[in-house]
């Protein structure tokens, strides 16, 4: 951002007689506008000693005369910052590093509309916190366009940024060795998530959740997410590139995710979703998921390299329909035979009110498209698809009371145990239904290659 030297604040003494003279015009051409020799004590990089008192009456002081503190490079030693409404804080390159001394909380700020932080490093030191102030490094609230831009923060004990009720941009942010998740966003105003880099974390990189479910409408786009754990363990709760939860018309969209312990794009009762245009490889689990109550889901042109399952659009029985899932290229999939049950090696796996187009599968230990589980299954089209090197092509549940599908048009290379069988659970039955189809009037099978 373009910054007027009529509105910048000196936040450093014995700089140098350059920074000195350069302050001294300052104070010339806006003299209105504190510096660091009107506090005390005053801020000095590189002290070694706590400097809140010094720092909080900048950024108060600046907030008030609505103009930007800008401070030199250095490290600052912090505990307990409050930004206020109109809080700029500009910092040199990232060379300006904020770090937390200890205490209840490190930057926070409630109601703090305008909020911009830029340019600026945030060193958690790996210090405890009170999360009843605050789960994340950083943690903002009720705060309206809000200004995240080129800021690296690291060594949270906690997460790395948090937002409650927050709108505005969060973008350029390097976040790394974080103990929970690299961001986390409840019930946003409206959120644009963009061009971060979210890695080495304890738990999840990116969340998008909601206190219930409503429209939330957040854009996650262009970000790259790495080395995500789980280290709280569950069965899918933690280890997530990024997690919609509740959160309803969240794009998701041209982001580079890799080696999550379990999903690239989890969304969780999320309706409306779009997922799109990600490139998403090393996935524990599901790649791509769409799970629990939802209706809506467009999961479309995404890359999918390496995991034990590819794309799921599931929980019919809690709800969960309407999607369409086109265009994506899935392949290297791998079956988790040290898990008891839930070994996966599917490609695609969907159940209800779906349509699954022009997808290309390879390489799927168990099935390339899988279609229903049990009796839950209603009105599928999979039509158009390149299946190659698959146990079974595709499969379809063989339940009498499940609903209706088509299976048109498809291409299927090297399945070795089928190429369309029914299914029971995971079990496959009867013939080749590519070579042999039946007389069920609920699976209509026409027009596929099998080679």
């Amino acid at each position: 951002m373009t910054i007027d030297r009529r509105s910048l604040i000196g936040a450093s003494l014995g700089l140098g007689a350059a920074v000195s003279a350069a302050h001294a015009s300052e104070r010339k051409l806006s003299p209105t506008a504190p510096n660091a020799s009107d506090f005390a004590p005053v801020l000095v990089p590189d002290d070694g000693r706590d400097q809140t008192e010094a720092l909080q009456a900048a950024v108060d002081s600046a907030a008030e005369k609505d103009i930007p503190l800008v401070l030199p490079p250095g490290k600052f030693l912090v505990s307990d910052l409050r930004l206020r409404r109109g809080s700029r804080v500009i910092g040199t390159a990232r060379t300006t590093t904020l770090v937390f001394s200890g205490g209840s909380a490190f930057i926070t700020g409630d109601k703090a509309d305008g909020l911009v932080l830029e340019g600026l490093a945030f060193d958690g030191a790996y210090k405890a916190f009170d999360t009843a102030r605050g789960d994340g490094l950083l943690t903002f609230s009720n705060s309206k366009t809000l200004h995240l831009h080129d800021l690296e923060i690291q060594n949270s004990s906690g997460n790395g940024v948090s937002l409650t009720e927050c709108g505005g941009r969060v973008e350029g942010l390097l976040i790394s060795h974080v103990l929970d998740a690299g961001f986390k966003s409840f019930d946003s105003l409206g959120l644009d998530v963009k061009d971060n880099t979210v890695t080495d974390c304890g738990n999840n990189g990116i969340l998008i959740w909601r206190s219930k479910q409503e429209e939330d409408g957040s854009v996650v786009a262009g970000n790259r997410i790495s080395k995500i754990r789980n280290a709280a363990g569950g069965t899918g709760e933690y280890g997530n590139g990024i997690n919609v939860f509740r959160a309803g018309s969240v794009l998701v969209s041209g982001n580079r995710i890799s080696d999550c312990a379990y999903t690239a794009v989890r969304g969780n009762a999320a309706s409306n979703i779009q997922i799109v245009g990600n490139s998403c490889e090393r996935l524990g689990e599901v790649a791509l998921y769409a799970e629990f109550g939802f209706q809506g889901a467009i999961i479309a042109n995404n890359l999918v390299d390496t995991a034990a399952s590819g794309i799921s659009v599931t929980n019919f029985n809690e709800g969960g329909r309407l999607a369409v899932v086109q265009g994506n290229l899935i392949r290297n999939l791998v079956r988790r035979e040290q898990e008891p049950e839930d070994k996966r090696g599917e490609g695609i796996a969907v159940e209800a009110d779906a349509v699954v187009s022009g997808n290309t599968i390879e390489n799927a230990p168990t099935v390339g498209i899988q279609i229903g589980w049990g009796v839950y299954m209603r009105d599928v089209a999979v039509t158009g698809n390149v299946v190659r090197n698959a146990r079974v092509g595709i499969s379809v549940t063989n339940a009498a009371d499940a609903g209706k599908c088509l299976i048109a048009n498809n291409l299927i290379s090297n399945a070795k145990d089928g190429a369309i069988r029914e299914m029971d659970r995971g079990v496959f039955q009867g013939p080749d239904l590519a070579r042999e189809p039946g007389a069920s009037d609920r699976i209509h099978v026409m027009a596929n290659v099998a080679v």
